[in-house]
């Protein structure tokens, strides 16, 4: 007799299925048993307001847990950039695996580079951290150009390109990967140029506090430097947060010495979405052992981040 399959948890759309199914079969080798996609509409698959309006975080991530909660699914994948950065006491992270190319990616007409892009050109993106990283960079770099707010799925973001609405549309590599469809992509954004969404690139596999077995199954998916590097960005935007949708990029990336890594380096950035103003800073520390230590790695350079003027440029904070 077959075991009962696992029923996991994901949104419908295109990318959500492949990192789902890539996640199902992962699990189906470590434990050896089926698992099956259960499909989940989520309140920011249907809406079609800009993501800062209605939120941001949370918004993929609410119907999901509501499954779990009420035991219609056995776990669930997240895009870790989706995840609200408090945890609920009755779920747990129980994997968060390798992590994909973290950085953004820009798709443009006639296989144009960012700084190849003509005068005035369009780019669309949804997101104000990305905005306001593009914008002081064009600043910096004599370049013009204009940032327009757009929604969608990969297709639609694409379709604005390949239809001559826009000029360019900015996307995160991983996700690009993951659908196949990276052999599109017209120039990659250095993280010197701009910085990712804490944790953009790794996936969050979640279940019940409460399932030991399935936690444990789990935990043989983690990559504890995965772990490390993205608990550290993510400390960082709870400390600057404060409760709104602040346009922060942050990266934590291991530096080597040969094979042996020696230290962890956190980058985190904040500005105005024109790019008139960035805060932008970095700290080196050994690579955090526990989640302690990555929680205090992030919440120092919050710290420092805010001491320099980043909470003035996040907008009014929510009450």
């Amino acid at each position: 007799m077959t075991e009962k399959a696992l029923r996991l948890g994901t949104r419908r759309s295109k990318l959500a299925m492949a990192q789902s199914g890539q996640v199902a079969d992962a699990v189906s080798q470590v434990t050896g048993r089926p698992v099956e996609l259960v499909e989940i509409t989520t309140y920011g698959d249907v809406s079609r307001e800009h993501l800062a309006q209605i939120g941001g975080t949370g918004v993929f991530v609410a119907a999901l847990r509501e499954a779990l909660a009420r035991g219609e699914v056995d776990f669930a994948v997240h895009s870790l950039k989706d995840l609200p950065t408090t945890q609920p006491d009755e779920l747990v992270v129980a994997a968060i695996p390798l992590r994909e190319d973290p950085r953004d990616v820009i798709i443009a007409r006639d296989a144009l580079k960012l700084t190849d892009l003509p005068r005035g050109a369009r780019i669309g993106t949804g997101s104000p951290r990305r905005m306001a990283q593009l914008n002081a960079y064009a600043r910096t770099h004599g370049l013009d150009f204009e940032t327009v707010p757009i929604r969608g799925n990969v297709d639609t973001r694409i379709g604005y390109v390949t239809k001559g609405d826009l000029d360019a549309v900015v996307l995160a590599a991983a996700g690009l990967n993951r659908v196949g469809r990276s052999d599109e992509v017209t120039d990659f954004l250095s993280v010197d140029t701009v910085l990712p969404a804490p944790g953009q690139g790794a996936l969050a596999v979640e279940t019940t506090a409460d399932n030991a077995d399935l936690i444990a199954a789990l935990a043989q998916l983690d990559d504890p430097l995965t772990r490390a590097a993205v608990t550290a960005e993510r400390s960082l935007l709870a400390a600057l947060e404060a409760g709104c949708s602040a346009p922060v990029g942050a990266l934590a990336d291991l530096l080597a010495d040969g094979q042996i890594v020696k230290e962890m380096r956190l980058r985190g950035v904040v500005g105005t979405t024109d790019g008139s103003t960035l805060v932008q800073l970095s700290t080196t520390g050994p690579v955090p052992e526990t989640h302690e230590a990555a929680t205090a790695l992030g919440r120092e350079l919050a710290t420092e981040m805010l001491a320099q003027g980043a909470a003035g440029l996040m907008g009014e904070r929510a009450l």
